[in-house]
C-alpha cells in the first residue's frame, strides 16, 4: 500500500519561502511546522489545505504516495483518485 508525503519542502523552496514565515502565517511553532517539512508529521488535511493556499498552490501539489516497499514516488492524488474512479 502506498504511504502518503508531502511535497512542502520542495513548493517552500520553489516559492522562496522560509519555514519561518510559515509557521507564523498559519499560527503554528517553527518545530511543528519543521516536522512537517520533514515529513516527520504527517498534517491534517485542513493545514495541507491552509498551506495551498498561503502558497496559493492546488492542495493536491502538496502531496504524493511512496511505494512503501520500494520507497519510490509512485502517485500523485490525482491518479491515486482516477484509480478509484474519483475522488
Amino acid at each position: 500500500m502506498d504511504k502518503p508525503t508531502n511535497r512542502i519542502k520542495e513548493m517552500l523552496g520553489k516559492k522562496g519561502i522560509i519555514q519561518t514565515w510559515l509557521a507564523e502565517q498559519l499560527g503554528k511553532s517553527f518545530a511543528m511546522v519543521y516536522a512537517y517539512v520533514g515529513n516527520h508529521h504527517r498534517p491534517r488535511l485542513e493545514t495541507i489545505a491552509q498551506i495551498a493556499d498561503i502558497l496559493q498552490i492546488n492542495p493536491k501539489d502538496l502531496i504524493v504516495f511512496v511505494d512503501k516497499k520500494t520507497m519510490n514516488q509512485s502517485k500523485s492524488v490525482e491518479s491515486t483518485c482516477l484509480d478509484f474512479h474519483g475522488c
